[in-house]
């Protein structure tokens, strides 16, 4: 039976990680910015893409480590943790540097394999993937938890990309973004200490 409760921790924790600032985000909020609302939803739409790639190969593991060793699950939960603990850490050094990193915007044309091959190109995903994957599921869930899970993530992945196009298609948006982006990486680097802390926590828990 599906647990809705770590279905929805699950779905949270891929949310934070997802919607937190990074090259995949900030070149969609620029591209949002630049060229309008329909061309960044369809750039989303490529990134999210990219992202349900990943998301069918982490799952694809999560399910092999489920019915495998109890002790891979928490060695997996134990470097979930310490990867989300690495990027609270990168957040922190950017919310202590006066001016944000520059990302390069994509050329014109052909928007939706620009952010398909974005995040193609980016293997890390697959670690985020199971990061979150991680924090909700246990020994004790088979394929139909997992199957849950990745769909509720897939969703949250798609979300995020549409927000993006839509909150900073609006004129301003970018220029409070920068305004606050220390703020907003300091917060963000807060969660993922959390999360990190909770997915560890959770690896040794009966």
């Amino acid at each position: 039976m599906i647990d809705l409760t770590s279905l929805a921790i699950t779905a949270l924790a891929f949310f934070v990680v997802a919607v937190s600032p990074g090259p995949a985000n900030i070149s969609n909020a620029a591209v949002a910015m630049s060229f309008g609302r329909r061309t960044s939803l369809v750039y989303g739409t490529g990134l999210s893409c990219g992202l349900v790639f990943w998301g069918l190969v982490a799952a694809s593991g999560m399910g092999a480590v489920l019915q495998g060793s109890l002790y891979v699950l928490i060695v997996l939960k134990l470097l979930g943790g310490l990867y989300l603990l690495w990027l609270a850490w990168q957040s922190g050094r950017s919310a202590m540097r006066p001016a944000a990193d520059k990302v390069p915007l994509p050329s014109k044309g052909r928007w939706f394999w620009r952010g398909l091959i974005l995040n193609l190109s980016n293997p890390k995903s697959v670690i985020a993937w199971m990061a979150a994957l991680s924090v909700g599921l246990g020994p004790d869930d088979g394929l139909a938890s997992v199957v849950a899970a990745t769909v509720v993530c897939i969703a949250a992945g798609f979300i995020n990309n549409v927000l993006y196009s839509l909150l900073f298609s609006v004129s301003g948006m970018m220029t409070g973004y920068r305004s606050f982006r220390r703020w907003i990486d300091g917060v963000v680097a807060g969660l993922f200490a959390l999360a990190g802390l909770g997915l560890i926590k959770s690896a040794f828990a009966r």
